[in-house]
């Protein structure tokens, strides 16, 4: 059974864990990862969820497992849903967003990733591609990008346009 750590509403880490899949108490947060993985042409590497998590295209994301930063946490999802290794200085966290029961943290990565070299974990993820911020409004438009993750692209997609004002 895996578990996860539990944090304040100041994302301190109160020394308590949960089980995944457990209701949170009251007062307590859990953490949600996720990462924007941008190539050197700007398109945005995604994953379509596996027919069991309904199919539809996403970021790359989950939760730390009890004893992982949420840094490490997201090299752990990279490394499992991917197959790929990343240093931990490659990641940058651009943004936290608080939620009633979480704290999500997105990450941006600059890092060219050849498909043939994605070993992708069949239980989450039915394939990857890189795509143009076009197409993937495209897919948001028709819902066939994750709902849940909409908002964090927008985030991300301010990251970026303030880090070219730069």
């Amino acid at each position: 059974m895996e578990y996860r750590d539990l944090y304040d509403e100041n994302k301190n880490l109160t020394g308590l864990t949960i089980k995944k899949d457990y209701p949170v108490p009251n007062g307590y947060y859990y953490i949600t990862v996720m990462v924007f993985i941008e190539n050197s042409q700007n398109e945005v590497l995604l994953q379509e969820r596996s027919k069991e998590k309904g199919g539809a295209w996403a970021t790359t994301g989950g939760h730390p497992k009890a004893g992982e930063s949420s840094l490490e946490g997201m090299k752990t999802e990279i490394k499992e849903e991917l197959g790929v290794d990343v240093d931990l200085k490659e990641l940058v966290i651009f943004k936290t967003i608080k939620t009633e029961d979480d704290f999500v943290d997105l990450y941006y990565l600059r890092k060219d990733i050849n498909l043939i070299d994605i070993k992708i974990q069949a239980e989450e993820v039915q394939n990857v591609n890189w795509f143009t911020k076009t197409q993937i409004e495209d897919m948001i438009k028709s819902g066939k990008f994750f709902k849940w993750h909409v908002d964090a692209y927008r985030d991300f997609l301010e990251y970026r346009m303030n880090q070219m004002e730069k």
